[in-house]
């Protein structure tokens, strides 16, 4: 039986059906592991065409700037002990030349490169090297951009063969997954190659008086990457590498790249006018919490709420109002800050917007003359005074504020530029009104739609059982108005 047994497994097994099936599967096995390795050598292929095309337009930026070393105040009770050759020494050490190190990409056959600010910062000198040429060239800074992180600089007697310019391409046709490549000199490796997907776009790191719609990436960028290109699958430059996140100084998987929208539009500016001209609208603006969201009538958080219309501004001019909530401009949605700030900024002045906005529940378009930007709009805003101390705590214990009345003694000692509403001289951390957005010397002149005179008016307002259900307040600082919402637990 056993015999019979392992006979009959051995027929089983090499019989033509089995045979067949068996060769069938390993068929199916051969051409899967040809499509696949089909498939891989394409994509290999259309890295190694990226690298083709693309390195010779990217550049190694060296910069040379001085140190100076302050010893005002330092000498003269330290001299005496170390003696005069330590400080001379001291100075010597302090004037030695620092170097910098960046990357840069061709944008035109006249030698402009597109790189970033920080890369050329106040560099007294700045060398161009390109791909397999060992001479440096010295360049000029045709203009910078702190706004953006964007700098232009032109080469000087480089010859027309080393001057291919990259073909800049559409960040705004990027899609979240598409392959993208980053080129650049990380740590001084010259012409270093990377590739990664897109991880997201529209990115804010949330810098104060920055324009950002950052592309993140998750292809290697490091130190000397920045002012690289990153670039498509179709060797056209979508972004210009900027920053990382990082808490090792080096590569953790998230980088981030200034899209060549922005790229371009700062670079024409700056090589055309020497200067980047920017679209201006005349509003504060601040992002919808929920609570203010629903103290507007509003069920979504996607928008903008308007804090205050600068009299004499473009918004002003076309009847934008304080508490206008901005959900759209020429037809395109707006969820936040950010977008409203880019958009308007990078909108030519002169051209005239629909702004769809939130008014009182009901949707509205106002058309808007956008204006250029004034380059001193920083002195419009006032400047802060000193603080007071203030007796008066009463509203202390139910929100966490101190509040003292604007005479016009002290509307003048801190540079206030109006006597109208109350003053907030202390906000306690983790207090209701903290949580809510209120700050020390945050002027408060509204309570709901009525105007607050008094710090007795106030206390009149904010009554437990308003402050329970919640209230909504307009407060000015620096000149600028904005909104916060107060509840406090029942």
């Amino acid at each position: 039986m056993k015999k019979e047994f392992l006979l009959a497994s051995l027929i089983l097994l090499t019989s033509p059906l089995t045979l067949k099936t068996a060769n069938a599967d390993n068929d199916d096995h051969h051409t899967y592991s040809s499509e696949s390795l089909h498939a891989a050598k394409s994509l290999s292929k259309a890295f190694e065409n990226v690298a083709k095309t693309l390195s010779p337009s990217v550049v190694n930026v060296s910069t040379t700037s001085k140190a100076q070393v302050d010893l005002d105040g330092l000498e003269s009770p330290f001299k005496e002990f170390f003696g005069e050759r330590f400080f001379e020494r001291f100075k010597e050490q302090g004037d030695t030349p620092k170097q910098g190190l960046g990357t840069g990409v061709i944008i035109d056959s006249n030698g402009h490169i597109l790189t970033n600010h920080h890369v050329v910062g106040d560099a007294d000198k700045v060398e161009i090297r390109f791909l397999d040429n060992d001479k440096g060239y010295q360049a000029e800074v045709v203009g910078k951009d702190p706004a953006t992180d964007l700098a232009v600089l032109k080469v000087q007697g480089a010859p027309s063969s080393l001057l291919q310019p990259a073909k800049l391409g559409s960040s705004d046709n990027l899609k979240i997954g598409e392959w993208v490549v980053a080129i650049g000199n990380p740590f001084g490796l010259d012409h270093s190659i990377t590739a990664g997907i897109v991880s997201a776009k529209g990115r804010s790191l949330m810098m104060p008086d920055r324009y950002e719609d950052f592309i993140q990436t998750d292809a290697a960028i490091n130190p000397g990457n920045s002012g690289g290109p990153l670039v498509n699958l179709s060797g056209e430059v979508v972004g210009i590498n900027s920053a990382i996140f990082s808490r090792s100084g080096g590569y953790m998987g998230i980088g981030f790249a200034i899209p060549s929208a922005i790229a371009k539009s700062v670079s024409e500016s700056l090589i055309n006018q020497g200067r980047v001209v920017r679209g201006w609208l005349g509003v504060t603006i601040q992002n919808l919490s929920e609570e203010l969201a629903k103290s507007f009538g509003v069920d979504t958080t996607k928008g903008v709420l308007v804090g205050q219309v600068q009299t004499d501004s473009p918004a002003d001019t076309a009847g934008l109002k304080q508490g206008d909530i901005i959900v759209g401009v020429s037809g395109k949605n707006v969820e936040d800050v950010n977008q409203l700030k880019n958009k308007i900024a990078g909108t030519k002045p002169g051209t005239t917007v629909s702004i769809l906005v939130i008014r009182g529940g009901n949707r509205e378009a106002i058309d808007v003359k956008i204006a250029e930007l004034p380059s001193d709009i920083s002195s419009i805003l006032r400047k802060p005074g000193k603080s007071e101390p203030n007796k008066n705590d009463a509203l202390k214990e139910t929100i966490g504020i101190i509040v003292q009345d604007i005479t016009e003694e002290l509307a003048a000692s801190l540079d206030l530029g109006t006597s109208e509403g109350v003053i907030v001289a202390k906000v306690s951390k983790g207090s209701p009104a903290y949580e809510g957005g209120l700050r020390s010397r945050d002027i408060i002149k509204k309570v709901g739609e009525t105007k607050v005179s008094s710090v007795s008016e106030l206390l009149k307002l904010l009554s437990d059982e308003v402050l329970k259900i919640g209230v909504r307040l307009i407060v000015e600082q620096q000149g600028m108005e904005r909104f916060v919402f107060i509840k406090i637990d029942e």
